[in-house]
């Protein structure tokens, strides 16, 4: 896949990973559009960008996706990479009887799933139009070994890893690769209460995405999480052990 003079998509890119995918691919000579939810928050992110188009737009909203991919339609019709990376996360325990288990696992499965389901639906009929195009969707190390904190998020993250490897097999006769990028914990604000501090820059997730789009490789296990996908392939149990070693019950 090529990596520079594309025309990207991304959704979610106003700070963490996001943001140093936008700067990564802008340095690169790539256009690249990109969304937030928060208008005020999206023009500062990106207001000292060049090769930029800021769309405000939150892609769990089915109206505000219809607008979007019809302004893409009309204005980029190039459009070629598509980058998921919008993303909700909520700290609780299952055991936790004041938690509506229910309502925040809906939440995320919402954003970091069916939205992006609906998202490269829409989006298919301009990225097959495309000599080359690429789907970038992005996941988690809880894609493998849920964290006792996150379970909402790593189900989620485990749904969308599932339906990533039957999009790149759907895909694979046509001009769209499919990329699934895997972070280990990563120091952003979205990380900070689950001890981001501790995680791995944003720029070290982007400069990893990069890298393997121009050796096509599908499955981009940035740091722990080559490890924990080791351990997890020889041991569940023990990848399952490591990943809770810190957990609380409460």
């Amino acid at each position: 896949m090529k990596t520079s003079q594309n025309t990207v998509l991304i959704i979610g890119g106003t700070a963490g990973i996001g943001l140093e995918i936008v700067k990564k691919l802008t340095a690169l000579n790539n256009h690249v559009i990109v969304t937030g939810r928060n208008k005020d928050r999206l023009d500062i992110a990106v207001a000292e960008l060049k090769n930029v188009t800021a769309i405000p737009f939150d892609v769990s909203k089915a109206n505000e996706v219809e607008n979007l991919v019809e302004r893409i339609g009309k204005n980029f019709p190039h459009l070629n990479v598509v980058i998921n990376n919008a993303g909700r996360a909520l700290l609780y325990n299952l055991n936790d009887e004041t938690q509506d288990a229910f309502a925040n696992a809906e939440e995320e499965m919402l954003t970091n799933y069916l939205s992006i389901v609906r998202m490269n639906q829409k989006l298919l009929p301009i990225l097959k139009q495309q000599p080359e195009s690429a789907i970038v969707n992005v996941s988690s190390i809880v894609a493998y070994v849920p964290g006792i904190n996150l379970p909402g998020y790593a189900a989620s993250k485990a749904a969308l890893h599932s339906y990533t490897t039957a999009l790149r097999l759907s895909l694979e006769n046509t001009s769209v690769k499919v990329f699934e990028l895997m972070p280990p914990l990563v120091d952003t604000e979205f990380s900070k209460e689950i001890g981001g501090h501790n995680g791995i820059k944003p720029s070290v997730v982007a400069n990893e995405l990069v890298a393997a789009l121009a050796k096509d490789e599908f499955e981009i296990r940035v740091g722990d999480t080559a490890k924990i996908y080791e351990l997890f392939r020889h041991s569940p149990a023990d990848a399952l052990s490591v990943m809770n070693a810190d957990r609380s019950t409460k």
